[in-house]
């Protein structure tokens, strides 16, 4: 018997770039540029033979050598060689040469079938497919195809295949167009007209993709760039397909606005959220509601946008029923659900642009994507959700005020609402009041509690038990839970109980004060253990509290509060929101602190344990600050905390602590300023200012930081309203607020020198000297910041140290002496990376990197500023990552590399949305600008001048004339 082959490694080429063969993972050697040329014009045939005169004409043209056959033999024989075992592969049949490649073996091949495979998923609707099959194709490409090699026949190829790749992008991007990615798509095409100047294609989606972003100006631009271009360079008019856009978005013709796409149609990365709470599995009664509310949200399926609002008083079951109906109508809704707890009842409402930040970042949108004002979020989330059949469950909203934002406002979605108020003034609205639970749905809902062995011999019992509730349902779920976890008690025990208490069963029957004597039910159950953490969790602003945090409230370990929380979660007096986190429902909270003041005696204990919640966020976060900022002084002068906080692994744990905590965070400083702890409250912002420059939440950052402020002048306390300033300050930098930046700098500066206190001495003259740079007052800056230096250096904080030095190059920069910009930098870098500095050091590259690209040496600026990115999105320093941007984009135009200006100045634009001030995007605006223009796009160029004109006129900034300048017709001249 012969023996079986041995399984042979599969050959792989590549000719999307440069011509290359692997014997599976293995490279075999290329050989010579005509060695690959053969290979190529081989690979390239498919498979087919081709003759021996084809392919000394494919790699000589028609000057073939004298011995150009023997030369061709001499190749073949050598690509047989390099196959070893798989030399059968390359045949040689009828006078000629052919490769023989498995499926899937050459990447042309597979570019091909993809595209094919695109092609049929386009035509069957199926977009979201073919835009993921078309960049599978384009992914198979390696630079320049056919890369360095020679002869007629390849440079024939070379440009066939160029121009396919160029084909294939074009319809990914229409494609991105069709599913709503036309923001994504300006900086590609930005980048890819000014490759491609005259193809006419690439600038029509160009100006569509602006068009849809709400850059109409830009879009009419680039029309007038492409008619003055081509009437240029080949003496014609734009053709039918631009000048039909370039109408159609002067008259803002609604066929240009994006499509509304079926599901399926959506982009790859669609996220469909599902927030919905779980449905409790004891539901029970309500069949009418139910029924009422279930036909109002089928009716959003491909009709109207369907809105309901149930209404009701606290505990009367409206967040159960609506979770209920929304689970129940899930299939309706196919794109996803979003649920939100608008904390209505409470203090501190949620915000509108809180909850549409959430809900954009649930569906996918990037935090650098997000707008600042609530009106543009709003709009961004209609249009996200345009298309979508999504359902919006608003829980316990204030008002329709609070509500209006946040409705979907298209069809196939619906909102689906629970209030204490009803809802006459919610436009189009169907409204539903709940009522309490009739008497046999009451007990219906406590037999299934209990356990029907128990309540069927006691049913009178149980009855007296409902009728003390007041047939409330949380008041119910809240008797009978207790019952249950006590198997020796029987229902008559548990209705003597409540007889007890006539007078809350009096209040039972008061508006809100029924919820009261609700809650006063499970409360009087709780152990003393468990009722103190219920009171004190309670009294913790924050929208929730993690285990760690509780532990500190309750001044225990770890293990005992989480054994406290869950049995308090188990009473339904306390939510568990997340493994390891907690919440109240905001009426629950209410009464926690009612009991608090009542019962938690003396008040000093009521004080310690929010003391005791300060010194655990303030130690964590001061932890974080020293992971962040090695060397770093400011934790050393900190106020001193007994707890110790928590020890992280690493930086990236540190970060998600802080990012996760931060709503918290900034809730309790603004809470112990109020209280009176204001030296710590002040800390914990210092301790927190990533939260500042990340833009996540640089607006409660602001206020936070203005609540002690205002507590410590109340105080008079100098320290605190020093150290407040401080970060005020920082704060109105990043924000783009000059004349606000050095009001308050000054004051702390005169605060902090009264006090002896160093943060502000350090601190307020290094902002100083930043917006005396901004404002060209270059002597002014350099004064403030030796002012700086020397007061850093007085306190050894070497990071500060370093800081200044940064600063100062920019001073030197400034005044025309950029050699000594580069020593100073340098001098920054070298101390951030004696300390090993993380963040920081970021910062010293950013400095060097604007050095160098004033001193001409642009390859090394465009390095340094790159690994400051790197850094910067790595430490999620959103602002940090736009300013990086907009610097590459400024290097990158000093080299005369116009188109990668261009790219880099959207992609800062994106990331500066919503933070970095007027002056800055108009700076990016202006530097963008001058890209365009020197891609020849002086119309769009001069678009986003008249832009920036607009943000440095209201900011009141002196570059406004420079802009002015540029829009004269000399200036474009």
């Amino acid at each position: 018997m012969g023996q079986e082959p041995a399984h042979r490694t599969r050959l792989r080429f590549a000719v999307l770039g440069p011509v290359r063969a692997w014997r599976g993972e293995q490279p075999l050697p290329p050989g010579s540029p005509q060695q690959r040329a053969l290979l190529a014009a081989l690979l390239l045939r498919g498979g087919s033979t081709a003759t021996a005169s084809e392919l000394v004409d494919a790699l000589w043209g028609d000057e073939p050598p004298n011995a150009a056959l023997a030369a061709l033999r001499t190749y073949a024989s050598r690509l047989r060689k390099a196959f070893g075992p798989d030399a059968d592969a390359l045949v040689s049949e009828s006078g000629g040469y052919a490769i023989r490649v498995e499926d899937g073996g050459l990447d042309i091949a597979m570019a091909e079938s993809y595209a094919a495979d695109a092609e049929k998923a386009r035509s069957r609707g199926d977009r979201c497919r073919a835009r993921e099959l078309i960049n599978d194709a384009l992914d198979l490409w390696d630079g320049e195809p056919l890369a360095g090699l020679p002869g007629p026949y390849v440079e024939a190829q070379r440009t066939r295949l160029e121009e396919w790749r160029l084909q294939l992008i074009e319809t990914r991007l229409d494609m991105d167009l069709e599913v709503g990615c036309h923001a994504e798509a300006v900086s590609e095409l930005t980048a890819l007209t000014a490759a491609h100047p005259l193809r006419e294609r690439l600038r029509a989606l160009l100006m569509l993709a602006l068009y849809r972003s709400g850059r109409q100006a830009e879009a009419l631009a680039v029309y007038a760039d492409t008619r003055r271009l081509l009437a240029d360079e080949l003496g014609v008019d734009p053709c039918t397909e631009l000048n039909d856009l370039h109408q159609g978005i002067l008259e803002a013709d609604s066929g240009l606005a994006a499509p509304v796409c079926e599901p399926s149609e959506q982009p790859p990365n669609l996220v469909r959220p599902a927030q919905l709470p779980a449905t409790v599995a004891d539901f029970t009664g309500r069949a009418a509601f139910v029924g009422e509310l279930s036909e109002q949200l089928a009716t959003a399926e491909g009709r109207i946008m369907a809105v309901s609002a149930v209404a009701g008083i606290g505990g009367v079951g409206k967040t159960t029923l609506a979770v209920h109906v929304a689970h129940t109508a899930r299939d309706h809704f196919p794109d996803g659900q979003l649920y939100v707890d608008l904390q209505g009842a409470g203090a501190r409402a949620a915000e509108p642009e809180a909850v549409l930040g959430a809900f954009l970042r649930a569906l996918g949108t990037a935090d650098a994507a997000i707008p600042d004002s609530v009106a543009e979020r709003a709009a961004l989330y209609r249009s996200t959700l345009d298309g979508r059949r999504v359902l919006v469950l608003l829980d316990n909203a204030r008002d329709a005020a609070q509500v209006r934002p946040l409705l979907p406002g298209t069809e196939g979605c619906a909102a689906l609402i629970t209030s204490r108020v009803r809802m006459v003034d919610l436009a189009g609205a169907h409204l539903v009041d709940l009522d309490v639970m009739s008497p046999e749905e009451a007990l219906q809902l406590f037999t299934r509690i209990v356990g029907e062995e128990r309540v069927g011999s006691e049913r009178d019992a149980a009855l007296d038990v409902v009728a003390a509730c007041g047939f409330l349902p949380l008041a119910i779920r809240i008797a009978a839970s207790r019952l249950a976890a006590r198997r020796t008690w029987t229902v008559s025990v548990l209705a003597a109980k409540l007889a007890d208490e006539r007078r809350r069963l009096d209040e039972l029957q008061a508006g809100d004060l029924a919820v009261k004597a609700t809650f006063e039910l499970g409360y009087g159950q709780l152990e003393p253990q468990q009722a103190r953490a219920f009171r004190l969790l309670g009294l913790a602003d924050g929208p929730d509290i993690s285990l760690a945090a509780a532990a500190a409230v309750l001044d225990l370990d770890p293990y005992e509060a989480e054994e406290l929380l869950e049995s308090l979660v188990d009473t339904s007096l306390l939510e568990s929101a997340a493994p390891g986190r907690y919440r109240y429902h905001d009426l629950v909270r209410l009464y926690a602190r009612a009991c608090a003041e009542r019962d938690e005696q003396p008040p000093a204990e009521r004080d310690a344990a929010m003391s005791r919640l300060l010194d655990f966020y303030l130690a964590s976060a001061a932890r974080v600050y020293a992971l962040e900022r090695p060397g770093d002084r400011v934790v050393h002068h900190l106020a001193a905390t007994e707890n110790a906080g928590l020890v992280f692994k690493d930086r990236p744990e540190a970060l998600d602590w802080l990012f996760a905590e931060a709503a918290c965070l900034l809730a309790t400083a603004r809470q112990s300023a109020a209280a009176g702890t204001l030296r710590r409250a002040a800390d914990l912002l210092l301790a927190t200012q990533d939260l500042a420059e990340s833009g996540a939440v640089s607006r409660q950052y602001e206020q936070a930081a203005r609540a002690v402020l205002g507590a410590a002048c109340e105080a008079g306390d100098p320290q605190a309203e020093g150290r407040a300033r401080t970060v005020l300050a920082h704060g109105h930098s990043i924000a783009g607020r000059f004349a606000e930046t050095d009001a308050e700098a000054r004051a702390a500066l005169a605060l902090g020198r009264a006090a002896g206190d160093p943060i502000p001495c350090c601190y307020a003259p290094n902002d100083l000297g930043i917006i005396a740079i901004y404002q060209n007052r270059h002597q002014d800056a350099e004064a403030h910041l030796t002012q700086a230096l020397n007061a850093f250096r007085a306190d050894g904080n070497r990071p500060g140290e370093a800081s200044a030095l940064s600063n100062l190059s920019r001073v030197q920069l400034n005044m025309g002496r950029p050699t000594r910009a580069v020593e100073l930098s340098e001098q920054a870098l070298a101390i951030y990376r004696e300390l090993g500095g993380t963040l920081r050091l970021a910062n010293g590259l950013y400095a060097l990197g604007l050095a160098l690209t004033d001193l001409g040496q642009h390859d090394k600026a465009l390095s340094r500023l790159t690994d400051a990115l790197a850094v910067f999105q790595e430490n999620r320093q959103r602002f940090w990552v736009g300013m990086t941007l907009y610097r590459l984009a400024a290097t990158h135009l000093a080299a005369r590399r116009p188109t990668q200006a261009a790219a880099h100045a959207e992609q800062a634009l994106t990331h500066l949305r919503g933070i970095g001030g007027l002056w800055r995007r108009g700076n990016v605006l202006t530097l963008l600008g001058r890209a365009l223009d020197s891609l020849g796009q002086s119309d769009r160029a001069r678009a986003c001048w008249r832009e920036a004109l607009g943000l440095f006129e209201e900011a009141g900034a002196a570059e406004a004339e420079d802009v002015r300048a540029l829009l004269t017709p000399a200036a474009v001249a």
